[in-house]
């Protein structure tokens, strides 16, 4: 589904990726492991389009998206949910889920909504409410959600479990392995390399913008050096 290839991103003249490449297949959840400014969030914002490349390819289904603008890479099936949240706090919880819902046609937009309250029924009860009042992990549920009404393909899931209590990471993680039995793809950014790996087929560790190790997901738990770097062993 997505090919990443040779990628290259700068911030001025300090450069942040370093000729990474990386692939994701249909149906997969893969996960990208790596300390604070390693890179990860930047190639997540590279590939749904809102951080210019300096040079590298992007394909999607095939096909090379570097040069199309963010809005049309999600009208094409990619969607990003970004470190942080960034919701609309002023607004109604649906109305932040509606406006994920922007660049479609109204039809099926009710029924996927419906779909978001059955995953997180905790947004549903405060549907109503301004965003801004929900506590964290509530918010966490909202911006996935808001990002599920674009009807994407592609889930770009940056560090969803950030300052959440345990048990509210255990609850966003399930989604995502949710999302994956209805066919969703995932690219997942995340601090808790332990609890990403396990719940993903294939792994990535990034540092300082270069890609150091690969493979699958089981593999990467056992490997001593991405042990002793990422988990704490």
């Amino acid at each position: 589904m997505l090919a990443v290839e040779g990628l290259h991103c700068s911030y001025g003249r300090i450069e942040a990726l370093h000729g990474v490449s990386i692939k994701v297949e249909i149906g997969e959840i893969v996960t990208l492991v790596g300390a604070n400014g390693a890179g990860k969030t930047t190639l997540l914002r590279a590939i749904s389009g809102v951080q210019p490349i300096t040079s590298g390819q992007i394909l999607f289904d095939g096909v090379r998206i570097e040069r199309i603008p963010a809005h049309v890479r999600v009208a094409r099936g990619i969607a990003q949910v970004p470190e942080g949240r960034q919701l609309f706090t002023s607004l109604a919880v649906e109305d932040n889920l509606a406006l994920g819902a922007w660049s479609r046609r109204a039809a099926n937009v009710a029924d996927d909504l419906q779909y978001v309250y059955r995953l997180f029924p905790i947004i549903a009860e405060r549907r109503r409410l301004p965003a801004g009042m929900l506590s964290g992990g509530q918010q966490q549920m909202l911006a996935i959600g808001r990002a599920l009404m674009a009807k994407p393909r592609l889930l770009l899931l940056d560090e969803p479990s950030m300052g959440l209590a345990p048990i509210l990471v255990d609850q966003i993680l399930h989604a995502v392995q949710e999302l994956k039995r209805k066919g969703l793809t995932v690219l997942l950014v995340e601090q808790n390399a332990r609890a990403a790996l396990t719940i993903a087929d294939r792994g990535y560790v990034l540092e300082t913008g270069r890609i150091t190790a690969a493979g699958a997901a089981q593999e990467l738990l056992s490997d001593r050096r991405v042990q002793a770097a990422y988990l704490g062993v």
